[in-house]
């Protein structure tokens, strides 16, 4: 018997969902980020008002003073829907289980001085909370900001944060059982150097701008957080000291905050694009808010920079502006 195999083309009667071959201009194929993106969030039909702020929709745009034509014009360079989000974090949750083991089965944590990680400990037992109160920004900006194209990166990022809580509380128990936690808890709470910085997360909880909050909470305050206390202090000083340890156990932060920096950017960018009436109101949120940040941060730093926290923020904050020049604003 002779069988005889053919290939067969089959032509789709249409590339993908209507309301996203409107944007595409045509019937061409879309990407999974397109089709999980564009106009997913409703627009109609909404039976009441909140009663809890009749003022607005349950979506509505007018809650923030950023004023766009389209809030579908905003992209994430990363091209993240849940799909592709979620396989990105499980290749880097692998590298982090590999690190945690590496540390603990060579005993590294052991090798470093008492004094290296009383410093650590100290360093970086309360931000667990500054990345909680992050969680909590994002998952508000996500709730209250308009457009999945605006708020759907927001909840990936509320996300993320709890997985660093997550990771420093097992670095925390790793180097300092339970005491570490107690101790950086207590800090968070009692001790001067951090009463700034904790005054900053807990104001931000009230902000009723989600664009604002945005500013607040990932441009400016991760934007100095992240350079300053893992690229500079963990990364250059703990490592310098003998905790290289440190700087494998935290790795996800310093290759996270280098990648969402590039969504951050595109976003800000294309808010100020849109008017000069956002461009004036993105650098005033953003002055304000870094140099908050900034008076915040100084403190902090000092627990392992000593008298240098003034020059190493000043240094951070210049980066930070030349950063931000490149997506419009003037700083």
């Amino acid at each position: 018997m002779h069988i005889d195999l053919r290939t067969v083309t089959i032509t789709p009667l249409r590339h993908t969902f209507d309301h996203v071959a409107r944007r595409l201009g045509a019937d061409k194929p879309a990407s999974r980020y397109q089709e999980g993106t564009y106009d997913m969030q409703a627009t109609a039909n909404f039976h009441y008002r909140p009663t809890w702020d009749p003022d607005h929709e349950i979506f509505d745009a007018s809650r923030s003073a950023i004023r766009m034509a389209d809030w579908y014009t905003f992209k994430d360079p990363r091209q993240f829907y849940y799909g592709a989000y979620t396989m990105a974090r499980a290749r880097q949750q692998d590298t982090a289980e590999s690190n945690f083991d590496f540390v603990e089965s060579r005993g590294l944590a052991e090798a470093m001085s008492p004094e290296l990680v009383r410093t650590v400990l100290d360093q970086l037992m309360p931000l667990r909370h500054v990345a909680w109160g992050a969680n909590m920004n994002n998952a508000s900006v996500c709730a209250y900001g308009y457009g999945t194209a605006f708020t759907q990166p927001c909840i990936f990022q509320a996300m993320d944060n709890l997985g660093i809580a997550q990771y420093l509380t097992r670095m925390g128990l790793l180097l300092g059982d339970q005491e570490a936690l107690d101790a950086g808890r207590k800090a968070w709470l009692e001790d001067d150097r951090w009463q700034g910085l904790r005054r900053y997360v807990e104001d931000t909880f009230v902000l009723k701008d989600p664009f604002e909050l945005f500013v607040a909470q990932n441009v400016a305050l991760d934007g100095l957080m992240y350079p300053l206390v893992f690229e500079t202090i963990v990364d250059d000083v703990f490592a310098s000291q003998g905790g290289t340890a440190v700087a494998m156990l935290t790795q996800f932060m310093t290759e996270w905050s280098a990648e969402t920096r590039k969504w951050l950017d595109a976003t800000m960018k294309t808010a100020a694009a849109e008017s000069d009436e956002n461009r004036a109101l993105l650098e005033e949120w953003t002055r304000k808010w870094r140099d908050r940040a900034a008076a915040a941060l100084t403190p902090v730093a000092t627990i392992a920079l000593g008298a240098k926290a003034d020059e190493v923020v000043g240094e951070v904050t210049e980066q930070f502006n030349k950063r931000l020049a490149k997506a419009g604003l003037a700083l």
